[in-house]
């Protein structure tokens, strides 16, 4: 997914040293001061951003083995494992060049024809994970209304055209990107520019990618108020209730994260705004709009599943231990029937 944040052609970031046979610039010019702080500003939340994906991975670990390695494989456990190591990939290469193409640690040597590589490396695994993603929620409106043929083939239809403008939009960025390398006051950097409107086109990508969600949430709100209306009426719980309220609370959280991100995203359409990229203000703002999209893809997005399978184990836990407790309370009642015949 492209996002406007990479608006701005001919930025300047932190890169490796020279390539051979590439243009570079040499500069010493004070003027160039604002640049270089600005990408060591954007850098420290390209950092937090990574290291939270990798950290709530750390954090997941355990249930991952018991609920998605130990147990029977399934389109769904392909779909998890693909969004979370997608996503650890991800914040790996952004460690080393962030979708704004800033190299996060400035120790990392890097030549500008690597830089675009990991550029476009980075917006094609973004664009996967929105795939996978889209394909866990088909998955799950479908669970929840009942298996509908008609609800699939509609879902489908939506999500193809989505993905297929979108995939259109990624191509045609990526094919145009140019780089050149920079030597700014003893930093390494490389500009990278773009001939198109990027601006246009990541705008357009969220647009689309919002349309989508509101549908699916709109979809899961539907069934959930339906279904509780009837758990209300006959005045009972149910495990399907407890169920669709799981489902309901990781949807939420999901989809409230990406409203947060397209707000982000979309004001960068604003030209005021827009105006200085090298101001305090819009590198903190980028910075947050980059740590929103790791956790509403990374985070959130491999959560969708693993709290379905966590409430799944649960379920399976309690009815073990009902069992049991029917069987010892049997085995004892024998116990004492078999006494007193004696």
């Amino acid at each position: 997914m492209l996002t406007p944040i990479y608006q701005i052609s001919s930025l300047k970031y932190h890169f490796g040293s020279s390539a051979i046979g590439c243009m570079v610039l040499v500069s010493n010019d004070p003027s160039w001061w604002p640049s270089i702080n600005a990408s060591l500003i954007g850098s420290y939340f390209t950092v937090a951003a990574s290291i939270g994906v990798i950290y709530d991975w750390g954090l997941t670990l355990g249930q991952e083995v018991e609920l998605i390695w130990k147990q029977r494989w399934s389109l769904m456990t392909f779909l998890y494992l693909s969004v979370r190591y997608l996503g650890i990939g991800t914040a790996i290469l952004f460690l080393s060049c962030d979708g704004r193409h800033t190299v996060a640690v400035p120790t990392i040597s890097m030549t500008d024809a690597v830089s675009l590589i990991i550029n476009n490396a980075t917006d094609w695994m973004s664009e996967a994970a929105d795939v996978i993603l889209g394909v866990i929620m088909i998955i799950r409106l479908y669970a929840m209304y009942q298996r509908s043929r008609k609800l699939l083939i509609f879902l489908i239809a939506i999500f193809l055209t989505v993905r297929i403008a979108n995939t259109v939009m990624v191509a045609m960025v990526t094919v145009q990107f140019s780089g050149e390398e920079w030597i700014l006051s003893g930093t390494y950097q490389c500009t990278i520019n773009y001939e198109g409107d990027r601006l246009f086109l990541g705008s357009t990508t969220w647009i689309l990618a919002s349309i989508w969600e509101v549908l699916a949430l709109c979809l899961v709100a539907w069934i959930a108020v339906k279904h509780f209306r009837e758990l209300r009426q006959h005045s009972t719980r149910s495990i399907i209730g407890d169920c669709f309220t799981v489902l309901m609370k990781t949807h939420l959280s999901y989809f409230a994260s990406f409203i947060a991100v397209s707000c982000f995203e979309l004001s960068f359409l604003s030209p005021t705004l827009s105006a200085n990229p090298y101001l305090l203000e819009y590198q903190i703002y980028t910075g947050f709009t980059q740590i929103f999209i790791f956790v509403q893809m990374f985070v959130l997005g491999p959560r969708l599943v693993l709290s379905v399978r966590e409430y799944n184990a649960k379920l399976v836990t309690d009815s073990d231990a009902a069992t049991a407790m029917t069987s010892i309370a049997f085995q004892e009642h024998v116990h004492v029937a078999t006494s007193s015949s004696v």
